[in-house]
């Protein structure tokens, strides 16, 4: 024993390291963790470096995975923005007013996301896009006072766990549709079947998890009679119908596209936004602009309706925080770019998507796009024979491939979907295509 140690078990007046756990049960402890010594600071950065090595890059792995998170280029610009001090440690502006600058960098975020999405109102974002749906199926009971959730079966398997995760507590009901075999998209008829009068509302995403866009969205709002949730790509809104034009009463999405990096999967950034009517019943924080006592413009949180402020059976959400410095990000990366600048982009996104499957539908032993459907930068392609053996071939080759689906829709057959965006060059597209080829 140490004399740092054996000082500290004077101090607490313990006999021994022993008795700091007396109350754990004996039947539950362990004698020890087999655990190598400590090193010295270099010895473990060298260690810790050797491990790095093992990983692959995405400048040299060509990475066409996406369901979900995509690698965009972040101008230099955003990260020099938030790497300035007065963002970086913003955690959250507790004091509100003595913090101008985040606020205001906020409430461009907020014009941003409700510019894209045709809403009235956003808030300062939730965790991620995940998260974002289960709070706007937690608002959705609270303003209809009903407890059933229509959601598509063409969804992300960890959004629709999260949402039940979300549901369980108050006891929301899901209902799931099922997609159209030829096109991808949701089976009106069975959405017609599906809803009833115990239905909170119908959540549909536009474009959707196999990347297609849904031109029958005006139909499907009759159809909803409660409220309707879109979940959105928000870079796709720069090109597509913005859902506050269709009658959506509450917008959510996964705001990683604008500005951020994949870095790993996080983190990520809840994209959450509103029609005005229901801003009361919204979780998060809002950011509006006012006068100061000197007529000055000057911002402010004007609605922060979570439990650290009011009563707790009062609270819209019991979210401690939210991700701050991603959404300072995102409104940098949406002024940079501009309007136009965001439209141009998409619109390369889509004919990146357009050129790379048009390769593929040429290699025999695969077909692309599998659905017959307009797509945004993604789609899926059905393969001859079960996708994981082709993904391997792949990965030996140096490139990595998409998301298989066998796992999570089988009905599907072998299929798999593909993602590409404007980091990819033609040089990446040849050598997925070479390795296709290969592979079949």
């Amino acid at each position: 024993m140490s004399w740092e140690e054996d000082e500290m078990l004077r101090a607490l007046g313990a006999p021994d390291v022993a008795a700091l756990f007396a109350d754990i049960p004996a039947a539950v402890r362990v004698d020890g963790l087999d655990l190598p010594r400590g090193l010295a600071e270099p010895d473990v950065v060298s260690r810790v470096t050797s491990i790095l090595r093992r990983n692959r890059m995405g400048e040299e792995m060509p990475t066409f995975l996406g369901a979900g998170l995509y690698d965009h280029f972040v101008p230099a610009s955003v990260r020099a923005i938030t790497a300035r001090s007065e963002f970086y440690s913003s955690y959250t502006p507790y004091q509100a007013e003595l913090s101008q600058g985040i606020l205001q960098a906020l409430f461009e975020y907020q014009s941003i996301v409700c510019e894209l999405t045709g809403m009235d109102a956003a808030n300062t974002s939730m965790y991620d896009g995940s998260t974002a749906l289960g709070e706007a199926a937690l608002m959705a009971a609270r303003i209809t006072g009903k407890r059933e959730i229509v959601v598509p079966r063409a969804l992300h398997w960890d959004r629709r766990q999260v949402l039940e995760n979300y549901g369980r507590g108050p006891g929301l009901r899901i209902r799931e549709v099922p997609f159209d075999r030829r096109t991808g998209t949701l089976d009106l008829a069975a959405l017609r079947e599906s809803v009833t009068e115990e239905t909170a509302a119908v959540y549909v995403e536009n474009p959707n998890f196999f990347g297609i866009f849904d031109d029958r969205v005006d139909e499907i709002r009759e159809i909803a009679r409660g409220l309707l949730v879109v979940g959105a790509n928000p870079l796709s809104l720069a090109v597509a119908r913005p859902p506050g034009d269709y009658g959506a009463d509450i917008v959510v999405g996964e705001g990683q596209p604008l500005g951020n990096a994949v870095a790993f999967g996080g983190p990520l950034l809840g994209v959450f936004a509103c029609r005005e009517e229901h801003i009361r019943k919204m979780p998060g924080r809002v950011i509006g602009m006012t006068r100061d006592a000197d007529g000055r413009r000057a911002f402010c949180m004007t609605m922060q309706s979570r439990e650290q402020h009011i009563r707790r059976e009062k609270a819209m959400s019991n979210i401690c925080t939210n991700e701050t410095l991603l959404a300072v990000a995102s409104a940098a990366y949406g002024a940079i770019l501009g309007g136009n600048g965001l439209r141009r982009l998409a619109e390369r996104n889509v004919e990146r998507a357009r050129e790379l499957a048009a390769r593929i539908a040429g290699i025999a032993g695969f077909a692309a796009p599998a659905f017959h459907a307009e797509h945004f930068n993604e789609f899926v392609v059905r393969t001859a024979r079960p996708y994981v053996e082709i993904h391997g071939a792949l990965l030996r080759a140096g490139v990595h491939g998409g998301v298989s689906l066998e796992p999570h829709f089988p009905e599907v057959g072998h299929a798999a979907l593909f993602a590409t965006t404007e980091v990819h060059r033609l040089e990446d597209h040849d050598r997925l295509v070479a390795a296709l080829e290969a592979a079949a």
